[in-house]
C-alpha cells in the first residue's frame, strides 16, 4: 500500500468514526427529549427540581460557609481553611471518635436486639405479630425529646428504677443516668424501630417453602440461618444498619438529655459552634468533616459488598 493510499484510509476511518459519534449523540440527544416530553417526565420535573434544590442548596450553602474566616458572615470574603485547621489542632477527635463509636455499639446491640425480634414477628407470631408492630409503631408519634425524659424519670436518682431498687431491695442505683451507658440505651431506645421494620421487610422475603426443601434435604438450623435466612434478608438488614449507623452518628437528644455532661458528641460540638459560639464558619467546617466521613466510611462498605449477589442479581 502506497503512501498516499494509507493516508486516504486513515482519513476515510476518521471520518466513519465522527459520523458514527454523531449518530450516537443525535441518537441520545432524540432519546432523552422523547424522556422530557413524556407527561410523566414533565409533572414529575418541577417536584425533582425543587427537591434537587432544597437538598443541594443547603449543603453548598454549608461548605461555602466552612471556608470563611473564623466568626464572620460574610461570603464574599476572601476563602480559607483557617476552620478545618482549627479543628484538626484542637480536641474534636474526641467527639467524632466517641460518636463513631457509639454509632458503631449502637448497630451491633440493635444487630442482636432486633434480629430475633424480627424473626419472630414474620415466622412465629402470625397475627399477633401486627399487634406488636402497633405497639412499637405508637411511640413514634410520640417527640424524642418526650420520650427520652421518660426514661430520665425513670433512671434518675430517688425516680422509678433506683427508688424501687432502693425500697425493696436496699441497693443504690443514683448513677444510672448521665453516663455513657444511659446514652446507649437512649440510642437503642430511640432508633430501634429504624432496625426492626427493615429487617421484618428483609426476612419477609425468604420464602418458607425454600426453608422447607432445606430442612427436608438434611441442613441444620445453623446451615439454614447462614445458606438461605441470612443473605435473602441482607438487603434490609444492610438498609437497616446504614440508616440507624447514620442517625445515630449525627444524634444530639441522646447525649444531652441522657448523658448531661459525660461526654460530648460531634453533634454537641455543631450545635455550640452554631448557637452560643456564634462561630457558624467552624460549625459548617464541622459539619461538612462529619458528612465526608459517614459518606466515606458508607461507600467504603457498600465497595467491600457485592451488591448483586445480595440482592439476588448475580
Amino acid at each position: 500500500m502506497s503512501l498516499k493510499t494509507g493516508v486516504r484510509a486513515l482519513g476515510t476511518e476518521l471520518e466513519d468514526g465522527s459520523h458514527a459519534r454523531r449518530r450516537r449523540s443525535v441518537g441520545v440527544t432524540t432519546r432523552l427529549g422523547g424522556w422530557l416530553r413524556q407527561p410523566g417526565a414533565l409533572l414529575a420535573g418541577p417536584p425533582m427540581l425543587l427537591l434537587a434544590l432544597g437538598f443541594l442548596g443547603p449543603l453548598l450553602l454549608v461548605a461555602a460557609f466552612s471556608l470563611i474566616p473564623p466568626k464572620t458572615f460574610d461570603l464574599s470574603g476572601a476563602w480559607t481553611t483557617q476552620n478545618y485547621v482549627d479543628i484538626v489542632t484542637e480536641s474534636y477527635w474526641i467527639s467524632f471518635a466517641w460518636s463513631f463509636a457509639l454509632a458503631t455499639l449502637t448497630v451491633v446491640l440493635l444487630l442482636g436486639i432486633c434480629y430475633p425480634l424480627a424473626y419472630a414477628m414474620t415466622k412465629v407470631f402470625g397475627r399477633a405479630a401486627n399487634l406488636l408492630t402497633l405497639l412499637l409503631v405508637i411511640p413514634l408519634f410520640v417527640s424524642e425529646n418526650i420520650r427520652l425524659f421518660g426514661w430520665v424519670l425513670t433512671l434518675v436518682k430517688g425516680g422509678v428504677l433506683p427508688g424501687t431498687a432502693e425500697l425493696w431491695f436496699g441497693l443504690d442505683l443514683s448513677g444510672l443516668l448521665y453516663t455513657v451507658p444511659a446514652i446507649v440505651l437512649g440510642l437503642v431506645y430511640v432508633y430501634l424501630p429504624f432496625m426492626l421494620f427493615p429487617m421484618v421487610l428483609g426476612l419477609s422475603m425468604v420464602p418458607d417453602r425454600l426453608r422447607e426443601a432445606a430442612v427436608d434435604l438434611g441442613a441444620n438450623r445453623w446451615q439454614l440461618f447462614r445458606e438461605i435466612e441470612l443473605p435473602l434478608a441482607m438487603p434490609g438488614i444492610l438498609i437497616g444498619c446504614l440508616l440507624t449507623f447514620i442517625l445515630a452518628l449525627g444524634s444530639l437528644a441522646e447525649s444531652k438529655i441522657m448523658g448531661g455532661q459525660a461526654i460530648v458528641m460531634i453533634a454537641d460540638d455543631i450545635e455550640s459552634a452554631f448557637t452560643f459560639a456564634q462561630n457558624w464558619p467552624k460549625g459548617a467546617a464541622l459539619s461538612v468533616l462529619l458528612i465526608l466521613l459517614a459518606g466515606g466510611l458508607v461507600f467504603a462498605v457498600l465497595g467491600k459488598l457485592d451488591l448483586d449477589k445480595i440482592l439476588g442479581r448475580g
